[in-house]
C-alpha cells in the first residue's frame, strides 16, 4: 500500500472507532449508560473486514461500508491495513524491552462446512488467523471450553471465559474469536508512596473515594475548550514504536457525553 493509501485507510479506520465509541457510550444506549465499557475498536476492524474478506454480494458491500471503505478497491485496502496492524502494528516487542503485545484471530469451523481454500489463504496470510476444525453438531459445549481455553492462553488468563454456557449449540457453524493483549509500564511511572485518595464524580451525579495516583513531573497535555488530554507514553525500549495511553479529561463534572465524538485535531506537548 501506497503512504497515501495507508493514511486514507487509517482515518477510515480512526472515524469507525469514534462512531462505535458514540454508539456504545451514547446515554441513549442504555447498556452504554449502564455502567463502564471496555473495547478495542481496532480487534473489531480487524474481525469485520476478515467478515467481509469471507462474504460476497450485499452482505460484503455493507460491512465495507460500514467499516469506511466503500468504493473501488475498498475491501482489497481493508485486507492491506489488516495485514499491516496484525504484523506490524500489534507485533510483540518485549524482547526489545518494548511493551507486550498479543493479538490472534481464530476461526472455529464445523467439519461440515470446510472453509474454501481461497478464504483461508487470505484468512492465514493476511490476518494471521489460526483455523480449527471442531464438531459443533455432537460436541457445542466442548468447542465453546476449547475456544475459551485459547482466549484464556493468549490473555495470559485475564479472560477465561468468552463463550459462556449456552452460547453456541448444535445449529453453530462458525465462531471468530479475537484476543488483544497488552501489557506494558510508563516511561514515567508513579511513585506508589504518593497516592491519595480523592472524590471521583459519577455519571449518576454521586461521587465516591477512589486512589488517584500523583506526580509532579512533566507531563504531556494538550487543553481544548471544555476538555484536557493527558498523554503518558510507554516505555519503548528497542522497539520504534511509540504506544501512549490518552486519557481525556472533560471539565464539567457531567461532561463526558457532549465530547463522544470526533475529537480536535492538535498536537499534545510538554506541560
Amino acid at each position: 500500500m501506497a503512504t497515501t493509501d495507508i493514511r486514507l485507510s487509517i482515518a477510515h479506520q480512526t472515524r469507525f472507532a469514534l462512531r462505535l465509541a458514540s454508539a456504545i457510550s451514547s446515554p441513549s444506549n442504555p447498556d452504554g449508560a449502564a455502567g463502564n465499557a471496555a473495547f478495542s475498536p481496532l480487534s473489531l476492524h480487524v474481525a469485520l473486514s476478515l467478515i467481509a474478506a469471507g462474504a460476497g454480494g450485499a452482505t460484503s458491500d455493507e460491512l465495507v461500508a460500514a467499516l469506511g471503505a466503500e468504493g473501488p478497491g475498498g475491501a482489497e485496502s481493508l485486507h492491506g491495513l489488516a495485514k499491516r496492524v496484525v504484523q506490524l502494528v500489534v507485533a510483540d516487542a518485549s524482547v526489545e524491552g518494548g511493551p507486550r503485545v498479543a493479538f490472534a484471530n481464530g476461526l472455529f469451523v464445523d467439519t461440515s462446512m470446510p472453509l474454501k481454500p481461497s478464504f483461508k489463504e487470505t484468512a492465514v496470510g493476511m490476518y494471521k488467523a489460526e483455523t480449527h476444525s471442531v464438531d459443533f453438531q455432537t460436541k457445542a459445549a466442548e468447542v465453546a471450553g476449547q475456544v475459551n481455553s485459547w482466549v484464556e492462553k493468549l490473555t495470559s488468563g485475564l479472560i477465561k471465559e468468552i463463550l459462556p454456557g449456552g452460547s453456541v449449540d448444535s445449529s453453530t457453524r462458525l465462531v471468530l474469536g479475537n484476543a488483544l493483549y497488552f501489557k506494558g509500564s510508563w516511561t514515567k511511572e508513579f511513585d506508589a508512596s504518593k497516592t491519595k485518595d480523592g472524590e471521583f464524580h459519577l455519571l449518576d451525579g454521586s461521587s465516591v473515594q477512589a486512589p488517584f495516583m500523583t506526580s509532579t513531573d512533566e507531563q504531556y497535555i494538550s487543553s481544548h475548550d471544555s476538555l484536557k488530554v493527558l498523554k503518558l507514553p510507554y516505555r519503548q525500549g528497542g522497539d520504534p514504536r511509540r504506544f501512549s495511553m490518552y486519557i481525556l479529561l472533560p471539565d464539567a463534572r457531567d461532561g463526558l457525553w457532549s465530547f463522544v465524538g470526533p475529537a480536535p485535531n492538535a498536537e499534545c506537548s510538554p506541560a
